[in-house]
């Protein structure tokens, strides 16, 4: 019989890759690359130790525990044991889901019918059953997409809508604080970029843009303001406009700017989100002032910089 351990080798590497990859979507850790590669290399080198010497101990569950501490710690770095230990017990349910939507498609597929004395016969071979590359090469991929989009949904429903954070923007080397409301109505979207918008009362951006930019965008149509501006305006490049549709009213055009970075504080974390635009409302957001702007509900799912004490 022929091993050919390279392929094996390399199979194991990809797949401990999207594990690691789920278990990082999962917890929202925000990984570079080359951590990914490092835990995927820990990972997959079991296999070649199974045709040395330490056959024995790698396949012994203390050694497969090693091994899963060094490729959560590999990966995900080690801040303190709390850290360490969600990062650990996620690494070990997406393995055991993977491992489980395998075994369990697998069975469901695998069903051998045989007629016998006139009656139709259902065999099914067990665990026993060898499973093909076909199936895996196919079968995990397919199972980690479809783990990652559920898993993706049941956290947009578990998500608090409707809760109120503290909203940092950071633009032009200026920076504003604004109370948000995260409000799940809010679903605006940058066509060409996907990025999501969340809307700022405009007068509180007055000492970002200065009191002559937001007077001209009272008085003037988005698509005018951005044709009556020139270089000298030094947020120029920073500008967007995002087409949207409100109830009862025609499509139009609204105003945005491009941050360097937001970060909202939530009542238990501290998130930056990967990418944001800021739109610019020139009605007030709310009657007491209890809110200055409107969080978009996918903000929340970027990177958790650290806990909220």
């Amino acid at each position: 019989m022929v091993i050919y351990l390279d392929v094996i080798w390399l199979l194991n590497f990809c797949f401990d890759l999207l594990l690691l990859l789920l278990t990082a979507f999962i917890l929202k850790r925000q990984v570079k690359k080359r951590r990914y590669m490092l835990g995927a290399l820990i990972g997959s080198s079991i296999v070649l130790l199974l045709f040395t010497p330490f056959a024995m101990f790698v396949s012994h569950p203390l050694g497969k525990l090693l091994f899963s501490v060094l490729i959560v710690l590999a990966t995900f770095g080690f801040q303190r044991f709390r850290s360490f230990f969600q990062n650990l017990f996620a690494f070990y349910f997406v393995t055991f889901l993977m491992g489980g939507g395998m075994i369990g498609v697998h069975s469901f597929l695998q069903t051998n019918t045989v007629i016998q004395d006139g009656l139709l016969i259902s065999q099914n071979d067990g665990f026993g059953d060898p499973i093909s590359w076909l199936f895996v090469l196919t079968g995990f991929p397919a199972i980690w997409l479809f783990s990652k989009k559920r898993l993706g949904e049941v956290g947009a429903k578990k998500r608090q809508y409707d809760e109120q954070v503290l909203v940092e923007i950071h633009i032009h080397g200026e920076t504003i604080r604004l109370k948000g409301l995260v409000d799940s109505g809010n679903q605006l979207y940058d066509p060409m970029t996907k990025t999501p918008v969340m809307i700022v009362q405009a007068d509180q951006l007055m000492s970002i843009c200065g009191e002559p930019f937001i007077e001209l965008i009272k008085q003037s149509h988005p698509v005018e303001v951005m044709q009556k501006l020139d270089d000298r305006f030094p947020l120029l490049d920073r500008l967007r406009l995002v087409p949207y549709r409100a109830v009862g009213h025609d499509h139009g055009f609204l105003l945005c700017l491009k941050p360097d970075t937001v970060v909202i504080y939530t009542k238990t974390h501290m998130i930056q989100p990967a990418k944001c635009f800021v739109g610019m409302s020139l009605s007030g957001l709310s009657a007491d002032q209890e809110f200055q702007s409107i969080v978009h509900p996918d903000m929340l799912d970027g990177k958790i910089i650290e806990g909220v004490s």
